[in-house]
């Protein structure tokens, strides 16, 4: 999957969850109104929907689309990060 998929594919699950039209890259979730609710209900669901195991002490990491996405790529096991546009 290529990281352009990947970033529109969290974009969407994110903006689901959070009932939000845009998710920008680099905006803290709180910023957007996201409560810690709501980041519950999108780590269980990047979890299902990649396959991965989000630990508690990660959670911290899950702040904007962007951190969401290389700390799911790091969980795939992938050094795609490095090329996130």
């Amino acid at each position: 999957m290529s990281n352009a998929n990947m970033k529109e594919e969290l974009r969407a699950l994110i903006a689901e969850i959070a009932e939000k039209d845009e998710i920008p890259d680099d905006v803290s979730f709180k910023d957007l109104g996201i409560d810690s609710m709501m980041g519950v209900e999108i780590v269980a669901a990047i979890e299902r929907k990649y396959q991965v195991k989000i630990e508690d002490a990660e959670l911290a990491q899950v702040t904007t689309l962007n951190a969401s996405m290389a700390l799911v790529q790091q969980k795939l096991g992938g050094e795609l990060h490095a090329n996130v546009a």
